[in-house]
């Protein structure tokens, strides 16, 4: 598969950690996601091998990518109360996590994730995992930025 160059430039993560194939839409309180979860992936060899599943961690790491996306789309824009360099999303919290359904290899999974709140550096988020326009994952999510820049 070929990857997203925008999503390369604004996140960190790379394969086999990069959990956003695609960005469906973009506004300035939600990004919509997608990722097609590919069949032969090495741990569904191990997790429930008779009942494959993904793992409700690597879904909810879907969601907190989604959040970094969204996050580095609007520090794109110029913000005179925000300081410019480039920055690195890091997940800060966790809360309310629910899991809903199962999501099996094949299944294509989209991300919704909603701004909160922004204070600085700080973000929250309310985020949602959809399998098959179900909700799969629900989970309330803090990420802060640093800046990498090395001067």
């Amino acid at each position: 598969m070929d990857f997203d160059p925008e999503i390369y430039n604004a996140i960190p993560h790379r394969p086999p950690f990069l959990w956003v194939d695609a960005i469906i839409s973009f506004d300035s309180e939600t990004i919509v996601t997608e990722k097609y979860i590919a069949k032969d992936l090495d741990f569904f060899k191990g997790h429930y091998p008779d009942h494959p599943i993904m793992p409700g961690v690597l879904l909810c790491e879907a969601v907190f990518q989604s959040g970094a996306l969204f996050m580095a789309k609007m520090l794109q824009h110029p913000n005179p109360k925000r300081e410019t360099g480039k920055h690195t999303p890091v997940l800060t919290r966790i809360k309310k996590a629910k899991f809903k359904r199962e999501v099996k290899p094949g299944d294509t999974i989209r991300m919704h994730v909603t701004l909160d709140e922004n204070i600085g550096n700080v973000w929250f988020f309310k985020g949602k995992v959809f399998v098959n326009n179900r909700i799969a994952v629900k989970v309330d999510f803090g990420c802060a930025v640093t800046d990498t820049d090395p001067g």
